[in-house]
């Protein structure tokens, strides 16, 4: 593509393809500049064009190498700016976006929606988060909840290529803060609930706000609909934001207007609701544990109401939705029958949300394995024992990934919240206790780590799977056909 569609520029060149990372530029590529909170982009300028970069975008004020012959484009915000570019360079995005934000739930709602679509007869939909790209013929796993801007942009073309009408997509604090998303097609935005997280990176809850608001004000399409939780604190915010920025909203919850719950009832392998949705009445059950996650369905209702469905069609579909791995995952196979969840839990509001969700389901004792992982909001360790302590009755201390810290150190901090915690620091032997202590009528949630197949310890990410790592444990139980409590 020539330059000239990308910039404002009587210079032309061709070029072959964007990046904001110097280690992937080619012959012929852009290299953006962009300024970051460990590390400057113009400190790789250097790097861009020794591998051939024949246009560098940076910051105004940025001077290029002496006999560089590269062109210099330079920007307030090179971070829009790339996401700009990526959005004329890649040029197809699929016709139907819906974008998810919220401290939890993102991952399940977007999968909710994806079902939803596909569930209606719309096969050729996606999701792209935390679990990566998922749809007809399409499982890919990532890394991050929101791809870099050109990642996405590319992502976005490659999924239209194939056919993909209808995405649903996470959307992170980080991600709108830092532009990834803007210049995305976002014809529906979701908004499930703000609590603790990131404060490593968001100096305070009202940056953190901020930055998820973004998908309302500033990246949601005008003719788009926002669907907000009205059960939420920072509802009455949103839905501010929202009429003054001209977006339509549906809200859902128990004071939902559009989406109303009246009615919630647990049963062993799901909850019956009743709804009150557009004005009609339902009564449906959903084959899912936990209230958030009926939250998180109703959000996904709401934002396949936005576009593609009509209430007396959709809502019964709620019926035939799948939990998604590693949220509130069972692990079967207990020769006692004791219930064992996986949760990718490692927030304080989420892990509150899932020992509340677990309680009406225990019979006998309620048990939480917790860790906090490394290189992060370090504030949120003994808030999440405290939460522990106080909504289950026993507590295993574990390590989560550690990343670059001392794990002891993160167990101590985690235990200051839950001082009467028992304290196993590798996670495999942790899990193994833990599942071979459970009795008849017990439940035990695994929490933090949910669906990750790594455990990040130093620089090094260890293959490591709650699931299967329960799953071996319960299989050595049943080998040695050893029949606990005896």
């Amino acid at each position: 593509m020539q330059l000239s569609k990308l910039a404002d520029t009587p210079v032309d060149t061709e070029i072959r393809g964007l990046t904001a990372d110097s280690r992937q530029v080619r012959p012929g590529y852009l290299f953006a500049a962009i300024p970051g909170s460990k590390a400057n982009g113009s400190q790789f300028i250097e790097d861009a064009l020794m591998h051939g970069a024949s246009v560098i975008l940076a910051q105004k004020g940025t001077v290029l190498p002496k006999g560089a012959t590269a062109i210099l484009l330079e920007s307030e915000n090179p971070r829009r700016e790339v996401a700009r570019m990526a959005s004329v360079f890649y040029e197809i995005q699929p016709e139907v976006i819906a974008a998810v934000t919220g401290t939890s739930g993102k991952t399940s709602t977007a999968a909710f929606t994806q079902q939803l679509w596909h569930l209606l007869g719309i096969t050729q939909c996606a999701s792209l988060g935390t679990l990566g790209v998922r749809g007809p013929g399409l499982v890919r796993s990532g890394s991050l909840t929101t791809p870099d801007a050109v990642s996405l942009h590319a992502e976005l073309a490659d999924l239209a290529a194939v056919g993909i009408t209808h995405l649903a997509m996470e959307a992170s604090s980080h991600g709108l803060d830092q532009y990834r998303l803007d210049f995305v097609k976002v014809t529906a935005a979701g908004y499930t609930n703000l609590s603790r997280d990131h404060l490593d990176y968001h100096a305070s809850m009202d940056e953190y706000f901020a930055a998820k608001s973004r998908l309302f004000s500033d990246v949601l399409a005008r003719s788009g609909v926002a669907v907000l939780n009205a059960d939420d604190e920072y509802y009455e915010m949103l839905a501010a934001i929202c009429k003054d920025a001209g977006r339509k909203a549906f809200s859902y919850g128990v004071k939902g207007k559009e989406i109303k719950l009246l009615k919630h009832a647990l049963q062993p392998a799901g909850q019956d609701i009743s709804l009150e949705v557009m004005g009609q009445k339902f009564d449906v059950t959903i084959p899912l544990v936990g209230h958030f996650q009926v939250i998180n369905a109703l959000c996904a209702l709401g934002l396949v109401l936005a576009g593609d469905g009509e209430a007396d069609t959709v809502v019964p579909l709620l019926s035939q939705l799948r939990g998604v791995p590693g949220r509130l995952e069972q692990v079967q196979g207990h020769p006692e029958g004791a219930a064992i969840y996986v949760d990718y839990a490692h927030k304080p509001g989420a892990v509150e949300a899932v020992l509340n969700a677990l309680r009406p389901h225990t019979e006998g004792r309620l048990i939480c394995m917790i860790g906090c992982g490394g290189d992060r909001d370090t504030g949120k360790r003994p808030i999440m024992g405290r939460i522990a302590a106080g909504l289950s009755d026993m507590v295993i201390v574990t390590d989560d990934n550690p990343r670059s810290e001392n794990p002891a150190d993160i167990r101590a901090a985690v235990r200051e919240g839950a001082p009467d915690a028992i304290e196993i620091g590798d996670r495999a032997k942790a899990i193994e206790w833990a599942v071979s202590e459970l009795r008849k009528g017990d439940v035990l949630v695994i929490a933090g780590k949910g669906h990750e197949q790594g455990q990040i310890i130093g620089d090094t990410t260890h293959p490591f799977d709650d699931v299967a790592v329960a799953k071996k444990v319960l299989l050595g139980m049943k080998m040695t056909n050893v029949k606990v409590g005896a």
